[in-house]
C-alpha cells in the first residue's frame, strides 16, 4: 500500500468525521446518518491501514479518530457506578485467571528459594555468624521478631504495612517497563529475607512462633506480591513474543491489564495489612490466627477463580471496553 496516496485519498472523510464527532450534539438527522456512514468507512481505513503499514502516526490518529466516533455513535459511557461493578467482577479477576500460570511459577520459585536458603541458614553456624553475633540473634530470635507485631498501634502498624507492601508490589508492577527483567530479583530478594529469619528461627527451636506470626497475614501478602510479578513479567514476555497479533496492540492490552491489577491488589494489600496489624498480634490462640489467614487466602482465590473463569469463558480479556487500538471494523 502507497500509504501517502491512501492518506491522500481519504483525508477528506477523516477531517469530515472529526468535525461531525466535534459536533455530536447539534447534528442534524442527515448528519448522524453521515456519521455513523463514516465511522464505518473509517474503521475499515483503520483496518486496512493495520494491516498493510507500519505507520504509527497514521495508526494513531485513526484509532483515536474511530474510538471518538464509536462513543459519538453508541452513545453515553456507562455510569461511574456500572464501571466499577464490572472491574470488580470482570478487569481485575479475569487478568489475575489468565495470569495464573505466571503466577504459580512465582510462587513456586519464591517457596523453593526461600526453603532451600532457609535451610543452608538453620544448618551452617558459619553462615549465621555472618548475618550477625550470637548476642544480635538470641535477641531477634526471643524478642525483636515477635515485637515488631505489637510494638505500635495497629492503626499507624496496618498503614506502614500497607505502605511497604503496595511498594514491593509497586516495584514489581513497575519494572515492567523493563519487560519485567529485574522482577525476578526483587522476589529473590524477598526470599532471602524470609529465608533468614525462618532459618534463625527454626534453628532456635521457634519454628512454630515463625509460623505463627508470617501464616495469617503472610499467605494473602506474598499472593498479591506474585500476582504483581506475574503481571509485570507477563507483560515484558508479550513484548518478546506478541504472537499473531500486532506487537503495539498487545502491548498496549498487557500495559492496561497491569493498571487492572495494580488497582486491584490496593485493596488486597490492605487486607493483609489490617490482618498483619490486627490478627497476628492478637491474643488468638495460634490456630484461630492462621485459621484467618488461610480463609482470606482461600476467599481471594476463589474469587478470582470464580469470577476470572467465568469472565474468561465469556471471552474477556479484562481490557478496557472500547480500546481504542482494539475498536472493531465495519
Amino acid at each position: 500500500m502507497d500509504v501517502d496516496a491512501f492518506v491522500l485519498a481519504h483525508r477528506a472523510s477523516w477531517d469530515r468525521l472529526e468535525e461531525l464527532v466535534k459536533r455530536r450534539r447539534k447534528l442534524t438527522g442527515a448528519e448522524v446518518d453521515e456519521l455513523v456512514d463514516l465511522y464505518q468507512r473509517v474503521s475499515t481505513h483503520l483496518s486496512m491501514v493495520r494491516s498493510a503499514s507500519a505507520d504509527s502516526v497514521i495508526v494513531g490518529r485513526l484509532s483515536g479518530l474511530v474510538a471518538r466516533a464509536r462513543a459519538a455513535v453508541t452513545g453515553a459511557h456507562a455510569p461511574l457506578w456500572s464501571e466499577f461493578v464490572r472491574f470488580w467482577l470482570v478487569s481485575f479477576p479475569v487478568v489475575a485467571y489468565r495470569s495464573w500460570r505466571w503466577w504459580l511459577g512465582s510462587a513456586v520459585a519464591f517457596f523453593v528459594v526461600a526453603i532451600v536458603m532457609g535451610a543452608w541458614v538453620a544448618g551452617n553456624p558459619e553462615v549465621q555468624s555472618m548475618i550477625g553475633t550470637p548476642a544480635d540473634i538470641e535477641q531477634l530470635v526471643n524478642h525483636d521478631f515477635a515485637s515488631y507485631y505489637s510494638e505500635n498501634p495497629a492503626g499507624s502498624f496496618a498503614l506502614r504495612v500497607w505502605v511497604n507492601n503496595a511498594w514491593v508490589a509497586a516495584q514489581c508492577i513497575g519494572f515492567a517497563i523493563l519487560l519485567g527483567i529485574p522482577i525476578p530479583y526483587i522476589l529473590f530478594q524477598n526470599a532471602a529475607n524470609v529465608a533468614v529469619s525462618g532459618g534463625l528461627m527454626f534453628n532456635a527451636g521457634k519454628g512454630d512462633v515463625f509460623l505463627g506470626l508470617l501464616a495469617p497475614h503472610g499467605l494473602i501478602e506474598l499472593t498479591a506480591v506474585f500476582l504483581a510479578a506475574a503481571a509485570g513479567m507477563r507483560l515484558g514476555w508479550s513484548v518478546i513474543s506478541p504472537g499473531d497479533r500486532p506487537r503495539s496492540q498487545v502491548l498496549a492490552e498487557q500495559g492496561r491489564a497491569v493498571v487492572s491489577v495494580a488497582v486491584g491488589l490496593v485493596a488486597v494489600l490492605l487486607i493483609a495489612g489490617l490482618i498483619e496489624a490486627l490478627v497476628t498480634p492478637s491474643s488468638l490462640p495460634t490456630f484461630a490466627r492462621i485459621a484467618i489467614g488461610v480463609a482470606a487466602e482461600v476467599a481471594f482465590l476463589g474469587y478470582v477463580v470464580h469470577f476470572g473463569r467465568k469472565a474468561a469463558r465469556a471471552g474477556e480479556t479484562g481490557d478496557i471496553e472500547d480500546a481504542p487500538d482494539v475498536v472493531p471494523t465495519g
